[in-house]
C-alpha cells in the first residue's frame, strides 16, 4: 500500500512548485575531469537519475580558481564548466526536476598545491589541523594567508559572477555553501575569524562578507531562488567552533531573512555521538526568526524526516547518501520499500561504480 507522507506532499518555493519535500544533499563526488575540473560527463545520467527529488542542490561548485581545495571537484568559472554543467541541468529539466547549484569556496581548507604555490587565502592565518586530498595523495593543511580588506569585494564578485554562470548554465537557483568550515563559514565564526577590520570582531561585523555574498548571489536569480547552508554545531574536521553559537547563527538567520532568501539549509545531526541534545539544538532557534523555508539535514530517514516536518521545525528534508545509493527515493518512501546498501568505498571514487550503477526499482 502507498504512504500518505507529508514528505511526499508538493511545496511552493519562492516561485518553484516543488513535486516533494525530499531535497537531494549536495555530495562531493570527486569524478570531476581531471583537466579543467569540468563536470564528468555520467553527472549527466547521476543527476537525471534522481529528479524524482522535489529539488536537488548540485555537488559543492568552486566560484573560482582560488576557491578549489580538492582534487576533481567541478567548477562553475570557466566556460567549459558552464557547457558541462548546461548538460546536467537540460537532462534534470528533461526528466521533470529542478536543481540548484551549491556556491563553494573553501577558503583555508586547501593546499598550495592547488594554487600553483601560493598559500589558501581565509580571514585570519590560522591554520586547521587537517590533512589535503592533492593530486600527490594527502598532505597537511598549511598555515593560511589573511585576506586584505581591499581584497574582499572581489571574493564576494566571484560569487556574483559564478551566480551569473550558473544561470547560464541553466540551474533553476544557488544555494551558498556557508558551513562544513568553509570559506563564509570561516569568516562568521570567532574560532576562525579574529581580524580587527569591519569583518572581525563583532558577531556583525563577521556576518558582514557571507551577507555580502547572498545579497549578491540574490542579486542574479532573486533571492526567493537562493539558499544558504549552514552548520550551528561544531565542526571538529575543519576546526570550526564558535564562542556564542546560538546568537551568531540566529543573527545569520534573521539577516538573510531580512534579504528575501528562499531557505536555509540547516545540518545539524539528528543521531549519533556528535548530536547535540534536543534542547542544545539551534535549529528551532533559526526557525523562529527566518521566515523563508527551512530544510532539515543531518542524518534522516523517512521516519525522522516526517517527525521534523509533523513537529514544524523544517519545510522540506536534505538526504544525502540514501540519494546517492537510492536514485528512486521518493518512490522507495512511497512504497516502503527497502533502500540499496551504500557502497563506501566508492563514494570519492570509482567512475560509474557508486555513481550511476545504483539500481532503481524494478
Amino acid at each position: 500500500m502507498a504512504n500518505t507522507l507529508q514528505l511526499l506532499s508538493p511545496f511552493r518555493l519562492g516561485r518553484l512548485e516543488l513535486k516533494n519535500r525530499l531535497v537531494m544533499a549536495p555530495m562531493t563526488r570527486s569524478r570531476a575531469l581531471v583537466d579543467g575540473n569540468v563536470p564528468n560527463p555520467l553527472a549527466v545520467t547521476y543527476y537525471a537519475q534522481r529528479a524524482s527529488a522535489g529539488l536537488i542542490v548540485s555537488e559543492g561548485t568552486q566560484v573560482s580558481p582560488q576557491g578549489v581545495g580538492y582534487i576533481r571537484t567541478p567548477g562553475i568559472h570557466s566556460p567549459e564548466q558552464v557547457a558541462g554543467w548546461k548538460k546536467v541541468t537540460d537532462a534534470v529539466h528533461a526528466a521533470g526536476g529542478l536543481i540548484f547549484a551549491q556556491l563553494w569556496h573553501v577558503g583555508r581548507v586547501s593546499h598550495p598545491d592547488f594554487h600553483g604555490g601560493e598559500l589558501p587565502v581565509a580571514p585570519s592565518a590560522i591554520k586547521v589541523e587537517q590533512e589535503v586530498f592533492t593530486f600527490q595523495g594527502k598532505k597537511p593543511a598549511v598555515t593560511p594567508r589573511a585576506l586584505e580588506t581591499h581584497e574582499l569585494p572581489g571574493v564576494v564578485e566571484q560569487f556574483r559572477q559564478a551566480a551569473r554562470n550558473a544561470k547560464e548554465a541553466g540551474f533553476d537557483g544557488a544555494e551558498l555553501h556557508g558551513s562544513n568550515g568553509y570559506l563564509l563559514d570561516q569568516f562568521l565564526r570567532d574560532g576562525s575569524n579574529q581580524r580587527t577590520d569591519q569583518y572581525g570582531g563583532s558577531i556583525e561585523n563577521r556576518a558582514r562578507l557571507p551577507l555580502e555574498a547572498a545579497r549578491a548571489v540574490a542579486e542574479v536569480f532573486g533571492a526567493d531562488r537562493v539558499g544558504y547552508r549552514l552548520f550551528p554545531q561544531n565542526f571538529p574536521y575543519t576546526g570550526m567552533h564558535d564562542s556564542t553559537p546560538t546568537e551568531t547563527f540566529t543573527y545569520i538567520a534573521r539577516e538573510l531573512g531580512k534579504l528575501g532568501l528562499g531557505y536555509l539549509h540547516v545540518t545539524e545531526l539528528v543521531t549519533g555521538p556528535a548530536a547535540p541534545a534536543p534542547e542544545q539544538r539551534i535549529t528551532p532557534a533559526i526557525r523562529k526568526v527566518f521566515p523563508g523555508a527551512i530544510i532539515a539535514n543531518g542524518g534522516y530517514d523517512a521516519q525522522a524526516g516526517e517527525a521534523v516536518l509533523a513537529r514544524g521545525e523544517a519545510d522540506l528534508v536534505a538526504y544525502g547518501v540514501p540519494f546517492l545509493a537510492n536514485p528512486d527515493l521518493p518512490e522507495r518512501f512511497r512504497r516502503s520499500a527497502p533502500l540499496n546498501t551504500p557502497d563506501a568505498a566508492t563514494f570519492f571514487q570509482g567512475e560509474e561504480q557508486g555513481f550511476t550503477s545504483y539500481p532503481a526499482l524494478g
